[in-house]
């Protein structure tokens, strides 16, 4: 299969379950709902090494929140309900609650799990925090020294799918990276996903299990250039540079839909040569997003 003379590779990329927290974030100006979901989600890559998965899932208006004011959905992701329980917690009270003007409302009020993180982050209130029904939700202000911070009762969370990915693989390393951009961009208007990696993007793609036992993943040796002359490298010659597009997101579907559109944006820059995808025989998880079959 060809896409504007892309070649995309018959492969799969293999995915794992997680489970996945949706908080919404308002402030009195986009500068500061985005400035707070920034703060959020950092340090939120790679479960291999971060407390959390994290990322911003889109930004809205007014139009689209309770309370009128713009916003940021951000997706907060860990491999237990009991792990992400805390790990929404100290983020939103460490990173939301502090930033100028925020709320915070539950971006999954339907999910069947659902944690009481507004009720215990109250309790930074010292016991002059007051429940109160506004916009139609169950919330708490909690006196802070810049007025009232508001947050809703309940955080809801589902089981979601982390590891959706494809590679960029491009004549050199601008047009890689150009293409990973573009495709980043196309993602951030889905909603339901995150890319969580630096700016949407891996740059050193990995591999489950190491030669040192002390490590859970490794470079992808495979598809690293500058090993072809140690014979490790099974990368075709004319391709010189890689960028990995990882996707986590609220469900298969949601996943799948932002692999297709990131893979289309990524189509139209010249100089790239292939789309391919991460896979390790089973060994990471249970879901496999073919790549053929999603562009269809």
């Amino acid at each position: 299969m060809k896409i504007n003379g892309v070649e995309i590779e018959d492969t799969f990329a293999e995915a794992f379950p997680i489970k996945v927290g949706r908080v919404l974030i308002t402030a009195v100006t986009e500068r500061w709902a985005l400035s707070s979901a920034r703060e959020a989600t950092g340090f939120g890559t790679s479960v291999i090494g971060c407390p959390a998965e994290a990322g911003i899932e889109c930004m809205v208006s007014g139009d689209e929140t309770p309370d009128g004011r713009p916003g940021a959905y951000i997706l907060v992701c860990n491999m237990s309900f009991k792990a992400l329980e805390p790990s929404l917690l100290f983020r939103i009270g460490q990173c939301v609650l502090t930033a100028p003007t925020t709320a915070v409302f539950n971006g999954l009020p339907e999910a069947e799990q659902q944690f009481d993180s507004g009720k215990k982050l109250s309790f930074f209130g010292d016991g002059y925090q007051k429940q109160a029904e506004l916009y139609g939700r169950n919330m708490w202000k909690i006196p802070i020294i810049s007025g009232d911070f508001l947050m809703e009762q309940n955080i809801g969370a589902v089981n979601g799918v982390a590891g959706g990915n494809f590679y960029i693989m491009g004549q050199n390393q601008m047009a890689a990276l150009t293409a990973a951009e573009t495709a980043v961009d196309a993602i951030a208007k889905q909603k339901g996903t995150i890319t969580p990696f630096p700016g949407g993007i891996v740059a050193s793609g990995s591999k489950v299990g190491s030669k040192y036992k002390f490590l859970k993943a490794s470079t992808n040796a495979a598809f690293c250039s500058s090993l072809r002359e140690d014979g490790v490298c099974t990368m075709v010659e004319d391709v010189s540079a890689i960028y990995e597009i990882v996707i986590n997101g609220i469900s298969q579907e949601a996943v799948a839909k932002s692999m297709k559109v990131g893979i289309m944006a990524a189509c139209q820059v010249p100089g790239v040569l292939r789309i391919s995808a991460a896979n390790f025989g089973g060994k990471l998880g249970p879901y496999q997003f073919k790549l053929q079959e999603i562009l269809k």
